[in-house]
């Protein structure tokens, strides 16, 4: 396997989701728009965790295990809203989930752990 393809198409995985994040704050697509801020962190974690165990990432969506998984030591004040956002990927995939969590995903909330996540994907990008 092709670690390096692996871990570029990861990396470029996330700018790309990062930029439908951004567009969907922009339109107004709140929900879709944090699925897809858990999605840009997924994807980085993700490549981190192929570049540390030259392994193929694990199938999950689990941000805290991939972290452990990449060996990361998260700045504590990243910790509880890292575990907020882990549940936008269930809430934005299931719909017995999606209208608790489109009635949550207000603007203002939604602009909160959208700034959330690109502090948290900087931090991620200086490791």
């Amino acid at each position: 396997m092709n670690f390096k393809k692996l871990i570029d198409y990861c990396y470029l995985s996330s700018e790309r989701k990062w930029k439908s994040a951004s567009s969907l704050l922009k339109s107004k697509n709140y929900s879709d728009c944090l699925f897809f801020c858990h999605l840009t962190l997924e994807f980085i974690l993700k490549g981190m965790v192929v570049e540390k165990t030259k392994k193929m990432f694990p199938i999950t969506h689990d941000l805290e295990d991939l972290i452990r998984k990449a060996g990361l030591k998260i700045p504590q004040e990243f910790k509880k809203e890292l575990t907020v956002i882990n549940t936008f990927n269930i809430a934005g995939r299931y719909d017995d989930y999606k209208f608790v969590f489109y009635k949550k995903a207000t603007p203002d909330y939604t602009k909160k752990y959208y700034e959330i996540t690109k502090e948290i994907l900087l931090w991620l990008k200086k490791q």
